[in-house]
């Protein structure tokens, strides 16, 4: 075996080893709990691969790196908050981006194609993995999101100008945010319904549950400011909003392999488009109506 590698080359073996002995561990405890058989089958066998990669990069760098608990935890909270689909991909995708300096020490390291092809090879498998529910409800939870960013943040836009005051703002969305919540769910679930959906109860709970959590965050910052501080509170309600579409958007590009930038723009920019419209509305009914709260 060969010992006079660089510095920077060493540090990588101990990176690639740590990397892979966490992701040994990570998936190891995830195919614990699941249920497919056929997903935990799977699963194992990446694990197995990672631990393979491991040792590998053990004989190399000579030394016994353990896994980073760190990296470990936090992967493992994402698991339990996002789905195990959303990590397995996140670190497939960190993986995979480190190709490029694999290929690097590729002519020193024997082993290095196999590895590479083995990495492509899970991109594949964990295609088979998609089957969470936050997965198949997708497009339920896209509807709920989306409906709620739209009108919610332009009702909030357009009651902001006109009544200069966060707590009616503030009653006025939770209303509004609430009885929306509810008739969006029943719409949802009677659409599902006459589409055949045995499933259309879910769906609807999904919807709801998205548009719910939605209003909550929009609706915070009015309750939270002092009565005066109006502007304040709009502006921190459209940076949550912009957070809400990059969040999701993010989730969905690493969970579903979308583009991110695309559907990020897009959403972001109905969104601001409805807000920017209802805002002038606002001012309008304030200014026309001679409104003065």
């Amino acid at each position: 075996m060969q010992n006079d590698y660089s510095p920077k080359v060493k540090k990588l073996f101990e990176k690639y080893q740590r990397d892979e002995e966490t992701a040994h561990m990570l998936y190891t405890k995830i195919a614990a709990r699941e249920k497919s058989k056929y997903n935990k089958k799977i699963l194992m066998q990446i694990a197995s691969d990672e631990k393979e990669h491991a040792l590998v990069w053990k004989r190399y760098c000579g030394k016994n790196i353990k896994p980073s608990k760190l990296k470990f935890l936090w992967y493992s909270f994402l698991a339990r908050v996002m789905g195990y689909t959303f990590v397995i991909k996140l670190m497939e995708k960190n993986e995979y981006t480190g190709i490029n300096d694999l290929l690097v020490i590729e002519n020193e390291v024997p082993e290095v194609k196999e590895i590479i092809r083995q990495e492509k090879e899970h991109e594949e498998k964990l295609r088979g993995l998609l089957d969470e529910d936050r997965l198949k409800y997708i497009g339920a939870i896209i509807l709920g999101l989306n409906d709620a960013l739209v009108e919610l943040t332009g009702t909030i836009a357009g009651l902001t100008f006109a009544l200069t005051s966060t707590k009616l703002v503030a009653v006025a969305g939770i209303i509004t945010g609430t009885a929306a919540t509810l008739s969006m769910a029943a719409s949802n679930y009677l659409a599902e319904r006459a589409n055949g959906n045995p499933n259309a109860l879910k769906a609807s709970f999904y919807t709801g549950i998205a548009y719910l959590v939605t209003v909550i965050l929009l609706v915070l910052p009015y309750l939270i400011y002092p009565n005066n501080r109006y502007i304040l509170a709009f502006i921190t309600t459209l940076a949550i909003m912009i957070f809400i579409i990059f969040f999701f958007n993010y989730y969905i590009s690493v969970a579903k392999s979308l583009s991110f930038f695309k559907k990020f723009t897009e959403m972001a920019c109905i969104s601001l488009g409805v807000t920017l419209i209802a805002f002038g509305i606002g001012i309008a009914a304030k200014h026309f109506l001679n409104i003065d709260v």
